[in-house]
């Protein structure tokens, strides 16, 4: 498979993002709002300890250290037999004196010409430096030949090999993922500090929008955005506060403003930030706060508003649901993740060959829906999945990356090499 080179998110993604063709009036690039982000966002204060097989997806408030050597002592990568190799070199057969097995190791020290049968994972006894496997072994009554005399060493697994204690095993501001959970535990490590969940208020604003138990409107449409937003937050280890959806009324959006500011650590809305004589979003926003931004230079999803209230800071996503969706995992979730305390990680960008061709106008960053797969030539290659349209949300089902189009970037003809940013499995 040909996959050149992967470029991490401090080089490409920068690269990619940054450009002078996206600081047009009005709009702000996405590398600028992400700098102002990281400065209006500190993490969440608060932290609690839990019990290790709690603790999946939350973020670490301390290092981990580890209490113990792993392995905790010299012990076999083979079923086979233990024995001081010198004594092979002179002696070529054994005397077999006893066995070891996992977790019932042979107590006494090997003398001279000793060895011992020996399990995978059971214990090297005093005496013995090296392990041989059982299929090179001749065996005759108690004696013991082998075919061959292995290296000094040879299939033993060395205390500390694995992890030295006291070393650092997992540091503060990694959320803790499932492996995490298995290493820590084999570590004897109960407990761990972890910084409170962020809890984040979500509401869709609009007369338009219907729940989906409520029956159809031919002039209405139902609400995706916010069970969408809900179950990213899920993944994210948030605690939510679903305020619903709320009328295009100004009076009744302050209000819920107000109780979700006062709730939240964040508040993510979806709709109302555009210009239109209802959109009163963004009015509201500026009398009970300040909007750091609003516009930025990326495709779909432009009309992004951030800011703070008194208590939280505020996402205004846009009302179309492919803009709300990417706006969301490109920016909001950034600024999310910093809430929790979890470290910046890497969004790596792959080089890919399209063998679509992509439509686009310089100016902004595209985050176009692709497939990505390896061809018969074992290239990795990209299409498109058709219409890219900002209400297309039918797009994702067929997807599994985006297309990440720089800002001053044009059409992309068949055969040009492009970036794709991989769907993480909470798209998927």
């Amino acid at each position: 498979m040909k996959i050149p080179a992967i470029r991490s998110l401090r080089t490409s993604w920068v690269r990619i993002m940054k450009s002078t063709s996206c600081d047009l009036p009005g709009l702000m690039s996405i590398d600028i709002a992400m700098q102002q982000i990281s400065q209006q966002i500190s993490k969440v204060t608060g932290i609690e300890q839990l019990h290790l097989e709690n603790a999946l997806g939350r973020v670490l408030a301390e290092d981990v250290f580890s209490a113990i050597n792993v392995p905790g002592f010299d012990n076999s990568a083979m079923d086979g037999y233990a024995f001081k190799r010198q004594d092979l070199i002179d002696l070529q057969k054994l005397s077999l004196v006893g066995k070891s097995l996992a977790g019932h190791p042979y107590h006494s020290e090997l003398g001279p010409g000793e060895c011992i049968r020996i399990m995978t994972g059971a214990a090297i006894p005093a005496g013995a430096d090296t392990v041989i496997m059982q299929e090179n072994a001749i065996v005759d009554d108690n004696k013991i030949s082998f075919t061959h005399i292995p290296s000094k060493g040879n299939e033993v697994r060395l205390s500390g090999e694995s992890i030295r204690k006291g070393s650092l095993v997992a540091a503060a501001g990694k959320r803790l993922t499932a492996t995490d959970i298995g290493l820590l535990s084999s570590l004897g490590c109960p407990l761990v500090s972890v910084y409170r969940k962020v809890k984040v208020a979500v509401f869709s604003t609009g007369d338009e929008l219907l729940h989906s138990n409520q029956a159809y409107h031919s002039d209405k449409i139902y609400d995706g955005n916010r069970p969408a937003i809900k179950a990213l937050l899920t993944n994210m280890g948030c605690e939510i506060i679903d305020f619903g959806i709320v009328a295009d009324d100004k009076a009744q959006l302050r209000e819920v403003f107000q109780q979700a500011d006062i709730q939240a650590d964040c508040v993510i809305t979806s709709g109302g930030v555009s210009v239109g004589e209802a959109d009163f979003v963004k009015q509201i926003l500026t009398e009970l706060g300040h909007i750091e931004f609003w516009k930025i230079a990326i495709k779909p999803g432009k009309p992004l508003a951030f800011g703070r209230l008194t208590n939280s800071v505020f996402f205004g996503l846009p009302g179309n649901p492919v803009s709300a969706f990417v706006t969301f995992e490109q920016i909001a979730a950034y600024g999310l993740r910093r809430l929790s305390g979890e470290r910046e990680q890497a969004k790596p960008l792959i080089p890919a060959i399209s063998v679509s061709r992509l439509k686009k106008r310089s100016g902004r960053t595209d985050f176009q829906r692709g497939r990505y797969y390896i061809d018969s030539k074992g290239i990795l290659v990209v299409e498109s999945t058709g219409a890219q349209g900002s209400g297309v949300f039918s797009s994702y089902s067929t997807s599994n990356c985006y297309i990440v189009l720089e800002c001053d970037r044009k059409t992309v003809e068949t055969g040009e090499t492009v970036h794709i940013q991989m769907f993480s499995t909470n798209l998927l």
